[in-house]
């Protein structure tokens, strides 16, 4: 049987994002690839702006899901997965979906949305 890797793309430019992916990367258990999105040229892959609105995984399925089920999904090849998945239950999930969208708004905005800023 073939491995069966999840591909997790990141923002290396940020800070908070390069600091979950350094700890990811020490506690996934090896199906877990990690994609800086800035070192991308894969023309298949969602535009740049778009991976770096909200966070973006791709299954091995090649289904992609985003926001907060991807930060499940990618801390679920780590041995704290169990932790995460709370935040995928009814009620706590409509509680944190609009609390991580509006957190990945405002660091877009900040990071990339002023006119002097260039993105890539």
């Amino acid at each position: 049987m073939e491995p069966r890797y999840d591909t997790l793309f990141y923002d290396g430019q940020c800070p908070v994002c390069a600091r979950e992916v350094r700890t990811l990367r020490r506690l996934q258990t090896g199906q877990l690839l990690l994609a800086d999105i800035h070192d991308q040229r894969n023309q298949a892959l969602p535009d740049r702006e778009t991976l770096l609105r909200r966070l973006h995984l791709m299954t091995w399925t090649g289904e992609w899901v985003t926001g907060l089920h991807a930060t499940v999904r990618a801390w679920s090849h780590t041995p704290l997965g169990f932790l995460f998945r709370p935040l995928l239950w009814p009620g706590i999930y409509q509680l944190a979906a609009p609390v991580y969208a509006r957190w990945a708004d405002r660091r877009y905005q900040r990071k990339y949305a002023c006119g002097a800023c260039k993105i890539g």
